[in-house]
């Protein structure tokens, strides 16, 4: 079994995410590429931060999608730092414990472009927290021209929230997060796909050594480069960290490739991977986390 872990969707095509660009895939497409990769089953998160999508995707409309795809998706909510009165003693729980109460199981993709450490954000992950939500969080290198939430090179501020909300299971994600397997990661290469063999003293692996809250989201472009541009690294990495990654693809158009499934495959036929380490990632992990009862 496959549960992708990071999936986006919509009702309706709208303006397009760039100028040229496509929009994100609709459910029936989804199911098409989940059908044709061997994925059983998908969560969604819903996109309602200005920063990170033209068209932004409403926690209600994931909500219909899921009602009308039952025995295929999950869904998240997500919540904007700055939702509410814009301010760091909103009561995020007012919106948490109502999407929570329609089946939502955790809050993500965070993608508002602030610092970590700013008190709106804060608030959020305090809420979290206080509500049992997990939070798939996107890091961002700097504000403009991007988005996710700030965080300086070695994730300081990362390691302060791991450290400040102990009870909050964190999902790391994006080019600043994984990047930062590696020792070697610069202020160039940090939002981009490095390449080369891992050095190690890595930030990414101290920290899930350290802080058994924060968990992998292996997805998108991002985390695959990470764990297949130095194989060899990347199995003894899962093998070490199995059981807080998640399987995940972030598919966000038609047309985006989907490689994940088939190198967990190809790792385990081959020998590299164990069997319980392939279903830990591939569906055991996210099951347990979210109660899927599966």
């Amino acid at each position: 079994m496959f549960i992708d872990a990071h999936l986006h969707t919509v009702l309706w095509k709208g303006l397009p995410r760039s100028a040229g660009g496509a929009t994100f895939a609709t459910p029936e497409e989804l199911i098409a590429m989940m059908d044709r990769t061997g994925v059983d089953k998908g969560i969604l998160l819903p996109s309602v931060s200005p920063e990170c999508s033209f068209q932004r995707v409403s926690c209600e409309e994931i909500l219909e999608v899921v009602a009308r795809y039952p025995d295929r998706f999950y869904a998240f909510c997500n919540v904007d730092p700055r939702a509410g009165s814009n301010a760091p003693d909103a009561d995020l729980s007012h919106h948490l414990q109502y999407y929570r109460s329609r089946g939502c199981l955790g809050v993500g993709e965070v993608t508002a472009n602030l610092d970590i450490g700013d008190p709106l954000v804060q608030n959020l992950f305090r809420h979290c927290e206080r509500n049992g939500m997990p939070l798939l969080f996107h890091l961002a290198p700097h504000r403009y021209h991007c988005y996710g939430l700030i965080d300086a090179i070695g994730l300081p501020g990362l390691e302060a929230a791991l450290q400040a909300f102990p009870k909050l299971t964190f999902i790391g994600h994006s080019q600043p997060f994984w990047a930062e397997i590696s020792a070697d990661v610069t202020l160039n290469n940090r939002n981009t796909y490095p390449t080369g063999p891992v050095v190690p003293g890595g930030v990414v692996p101290r920290l899930m050594a350290t802080y058994p809250n924060l968990y992998c989201g292996w997805d998108a472009g991002s985390g695959y480069n990470a764990l297949t541009r130095d194989p060899v690294f990347g199995w003894a990495f899962m093998e070490r960290f199995g059981d807080r990654i998640l399987f995940g693809t972030d598919i966000c158009a038609p047309t985006n490739d989907h490689r994940h499934a088939e190198y967990l495959r190809r790792s385990l036929a081959d020998g590299k991977l164990s069997t319980a380490t392939f279903e830990k990632i591939s569906w055991r992990n996210a099951n347990r986390l979210f109660g899927l009862g599966l």
